[in-house]
């Protein structure tokens, strides 16, 4: 089993980086999150997601190459 936990600012960005992982076959893992970034003044947003593992765990490799095919 693959984890990522994905972070941005509250824009659309944040929600095209997780449409983007659920539609390269990653799940949504509990509930998102939303949090004051003091230091740069603005709301961010962090969602975890999941992923089956269809080759072995490569610490190497980054989260969001593994577990595709080709």
């Amino acid at each position: 089993m693959l984890y990522r936990f994905l972070t941005a600012d509250d824009t659309s960005a944040f929600c095209h980086k997780v449409t983007a992982a659920l539609n390269d076959g990653w799940q949504l893992y509990g509930d998102p999150t939303y949090a004051f970034d003091a230091s740069n003044g603005v709301m961010r947003c962090g969602q975890a997601v999941t992923k089956g593992a269809t080759q072995p765990y490569d610490p190497n490799k980054p989260l969001g190459e593994q577990g595709k095919s080709g």
